[in-house]
């Protein structure tokens, strides 16, 4: 079975985003808002919210500073990235 974090590697390829639901809980776990994310990417919260959500992608640019993001998240909180545990 395919694990979209690759375990250890957390997010192997520059480009590739966990799921939405790993994605806030990475978030959570570093105790940021939306609103951080979105500072530290050059995006609106509201995109935030999107990505989070599932709703919508980033665009080729932003996912792929919004990936090493999350893969710097991961990296801090493997049990979230591995297995969508929220650490508290």
């Amino acid at each position: 079975m395919s694990d979209p974090l690759r375990r250890d590697d957390a997010l192997v390829d520059a480009d590739t985003l966990p799921p939405p639901h790993i994605r806030r809980q990475l978030r959570l776990a570093a105790n940021l808002t939306q609103v951080e994310v979105a500072e530290a990417i050059g995006v609106k919260r509201l995109a935030i919210v999107g990505w989070e959500a599932g709703r919508t992608q980033p665009h080729r640019a932003n996912r792929l500073k919004y990936a090493e993001f999350l893969r710097d998240l991961a990296k801090e909180h493997p049990a979230v990235a591995q297995g969508g545990l929220r650490e508290d």
